[in-house]
């Protein structure tokens, strides 16, 4: 019986880090994309919030903020927000910037 809920922790821990890099790996697509958008050079991007909830459609999943910088002209840089769902992308906030 021990081994069986140790096996079920151990599947829990990796569905869970497997969860967490397929949100990340989303995120940096999406910031990639709004970085192509705006025409401007993506710099990196970082998770700030993650938490597990009830999303909007009433599943379980995972409720994520992530900050890119980008930069327009080579040497200022400048922080937008994707607000996440899951994979999905929820919003994105972006400051005004030099073009």
């Amino acid at each position: 019986m021990a081994s069986l809920w140790t096996f079920i922790l151990i599947g829990s821990v990796i569905y869970l880090f497997w969860l967490n890099r397929k949100v990340a790996e989303a995120a940096n697509v999406h910031a990639k994309r709004q970085s192509d958008q705006l025409q401007v050079q993506l710099m990196s991007v970082a998770c700030t919030k993650r938490r597990f909830g009830f999303l909007k459609n009433g599943k379980p999943g995972i409720k994520s903020e992530f900050i890119f910088e980008f930069s327009s002209d080579g040497e200022n840089a400048y922080q937008g927000v994707l607000i996440m769902e899951d994979e999905k992308l929820k919003s994105v906030v972006v400051p005004p910037h030099k073009i």
